[in-house]
């Protein structure tokens, strides 16, 4: 299927390496030209051969921060038109609730909500010019299904689906669509370097782990595994696509059936 993406800008924020990186991947494969994103050069810079290598496509890198405004601003200024924005950029850490300081509170929403404001703020003046445009938000299950153990993740993939459907309002009647994604349990860098440590720590391989976490942490899961980051991308690229023209205001999940709902 062509999903028509062709010499479209896009910028996938946090985009080195898991859920981001497969998105970036995806979209250059699609013939995007897409903007990877994240803190250091060298990753940056790794990221950025790997994809052209694999796509052939157009890919430019940017190293910054940006759950900052000065680095948000910046890439704008250098990346003007970005047409396709997929805020990836995000942070998690499992703390019990008594543990977590107003600090961590400020800094989860700096970094996974207020980082994704920001740009859409920045790329949205370009976008209603063209009356076209995507914006993305990758939120998460643990938007509608709150973890005991991470309650300021959870918060922030709320966050998103409140900011998301909000601008979709605010942008009715234009080109211009905005979704969140939800996904589910997904193997990205983050998870697998965790559930690897567990399981060494454990003497145990990682398909024990990740069938115990199923089994007692995530029992809704109706494909009992983690999804690849790839299953998530597939996803993210049809929506940031002209062919999903009539999906906008949506969380749309690719969760493996986590969330308990036909809705």
């Amino acid at each position: 299927m062509d999903l028509k993406l062709t010499n479209k800008l896009a910028l996938v924020s946090g985009s080195t390496a898991g859920i981001g990186y497969a998105i970036a991947a995806a979209m250059a494969g699609e013939g995007a030209q897409v903007i990877v994103n994240g803190r250091k050069q060298a990753a940056v810079d790794d990221a950025v051969s790997k994809i052209k290598s694999a796509t052939g496509g157009t890919v430019y890198g940017f190293a910054g921060d940006l759950g900052t405004a000065v680095a948000a601003e910046e890439l704008v200024q250098r990346h003007p038109g970005i047409e396709i924005l997929v805020n990836n950029l995000g942070i998690f850490e499992p703390k019990p609730f008594e543990q977590i300081p107003d600090a961590d509170w400020v800094r989860f929403f700096e970094v996974n909500v207020l980082s994704g404001v920001r740009l859409a703020r920045l790329c949205l003046p370009a976008m209603r010019r063209a009356n076209w445009g995507r914006i993305i938000f990758i939120s998460s299950e643990s938007a509608v299904q709150i973890p005991v153990e991470m309650i300021h993740y959870g918060m922030t993939k709320t966050a998103q689906l409140a900011v998301s459907r909000g601008l979709a309002e605010s942008v009715a009647g234009t080109g211009i669509t905005v979704n969140s994604v939800l996904p589910g349990p997904t193997r990205s860098r983050g998870v697998g370097d965790f559930v690897e440590a567990l399981a060494k720590s454990g003497g145990k391989s990682f398909s024990d782990i990740e069938h115990e976490f199923f089994k007692k942490a995530r029992p809704t899961s109706l494909i009992k595994r983690f999804a690849s980051p790839e299953e998530v991308a597939s996803l993210v690229t049809y929506i940031a696509s002209p062919l999903a023209s009539a999906t906008t205001g949506a969380a749309l999940r690719v969760d493996g059936g986590v969330v308990k709902s036909a809705f």
